[in-house]
């Protein structure tokens, strides 16, 4: 089982889809990273052998940031934001959208489920 940058690839894919599972690496990422090493797209991961996984590690290595690093970058991001006060940022702290969607009725995904209205007795 190959494992790259932290992350166990998976034996029964092709290689251009296997290396997706990597956090910042999608389809075409892959694709240009496979063209660099010479495989095929359509070669499974556990037929890759010793050197070619060592070829694909070094050129994730240099040339992207992945996993761990690109995470903390990207909660650096959110964090310096939030930490600016600016409408993006407060949209975050909120825990609402904050690229323009409406949130009267939809946004399920980013609010979390419905609470229900607590009813008042009279």
């Amino acid at each position: 089982m190959a494992r790259i940058a932290g992350v166990d690839l998976p034996r029964n894919k092709h290689v251009e889809i296997a290396l997706t599972y990597i956090y910042g690496i999608g389809r075409s990422r892959s694709r240009d990273i496979i063209a660099e090493v010479g495989l095929q797209p359509t070669m499974k991961a556990d037929e890759l052998t010793e050197e070619q996984v060592n070829e694909i590690r070094k050129i994730i290595d240099s040339q992207f940031k992945v996993e761990g690093e690109l995470r903390a970058e990207t909660s650096m991001n959110i964090k310096r934001l939030m930490d600016l006060g600016c409408y993006r940022g407060l949209r975050h702290r909120k825990s609402l959208p904050c690229r323009g969607q409406r949130t009267s009725t939809n946004a399920r995904t980013r609010k979390g489920p419905k609470r229900a209205a607590v009813k008042k007795k009279k």
